[in-house]
């Protein structure tokens, strides 16, 4: 009965011993498939560092770009400013010349009326003259066919000589203001003509401004969109690496709990060795005795 008993004694510790087997057997697969995940998970976690690294050398040269666009977009708004100051000032300039050729045209036209109107005087005395020359021949004829009056016709002679004479003299005033309002006209009309040369120089210089300032806004948007799209670009190349990094600290606490589990397991392992060497030593016991 001793032998029967401790031979099913045997056979429930072979079966536990098959079945701690089986189970070490299943732990060192499990431990395997681990083992294969770990090295995987390690290959991908130097691949993440890799890629971690590379982006931050890329964050660094987008930086550095966005930098110098920003530098440049400073530059091109105090371009902007002073186009537009420039532009600003060329209007007030075209403004001052608008106002100073209106002035002159003015005054030139009312030198033109003035001019016509002594033009219309010297035509008026010069047919006075013609009339009181024709008159002086009347006379003259009179006093050939009438000696008889010849002393009233003497006096009337000499009134209208002295009128003549009055009339020359302002026929020639006339005159000498008519060729100094012709000088002065033609003076001003010179100086109309600068006046428009100039102001068709700067209605071009303000074209060539505007066309620049129009550039250089486009510039300025261009820039702008590209600053843009590159802040969000780095926004989602920060975000993917704030992933990454997520990714990395999971790596990081799975690989804890696998090295956990890992040293629970070699404990486990060493206690069920231990077990099966005093297995072994029972057995061996028993065997003495039963033989």
């Amino acid at each position: 009965s001793t032998i029967q008993k401790q031979r099913r004694e045997l056979q429930l510790l072979i079966a536990e011993l098959k079945d701690r087997d089986k189970e070490l057997n299943d732990m060192v697969a499990v431990h395997q498939r681990e083992l294969l995940a770990w090295e995987d998970d390690r290959q991908k976690r130097l691949t993440l560092a890799e890629r971690c690294n590379f982006l931050n050398d890329e964050l660094n040269k987008r930086n550095e770009i966005i930098k110098s666009l920003t530098k440049r977009l400073k530059f091109l708004e105090s371009q902007q400013n002073d186009s537009r100051a420039t532009f600003e000032y060329t209007q007030q300039k075209f403004k001052e010349l608008s106002q100073k050729v209106t002035g002159a045209t003015v005054h030139c036209q009312a030198l033109e009326e003035k001019n016509r109107s002594l033009h219309c005087s010297v035509l008026e005395l010069s047919a006075k003259t013609g009339q009181m020359q024709a008159r002086e021949q009347e006379l003259l004829t009179m006093l050939k066919l009438k000696d008889e009056v010849i002393l009233e016709t003497t006096e009337h002679i000499t009134e209208f000589t002295s009128k003549f004479r009055k009339l020359g003299s302002a026929l020639r005033a006339a005159k000498t203001e008519e060729f100094s309002l012709n000088k002065e006209k033609q003076d001003l009309k010179l100086r109309l003509k600068e006046l428009i040369l100039e102001t068709n120089r700067l209605k071009d210089d303000l074209c060539e401004k505007m066309k620049e300032n129009n550039k250089q806004q486009e510039e300025i948007i261009h820039l702008r969109q590209e600053n843009g799209y590159l802040r969000n670009e780095l926004a989602l190349t920060v975000e993917k690496a704030k992933r990454k990094d997520q990714l990395l600290q999971f790596a990081k606490s799975k690989q804890a709990r696998t090295d956990t589990e890992l040293s629970s397991l070699r404990q486990i392992y060493i206690k069920q060795q231990r077990d099966l060497q005093f297995l072994h030593v029972n057995l061996e016991s028993s065997q003495e005795l039963r033989q």
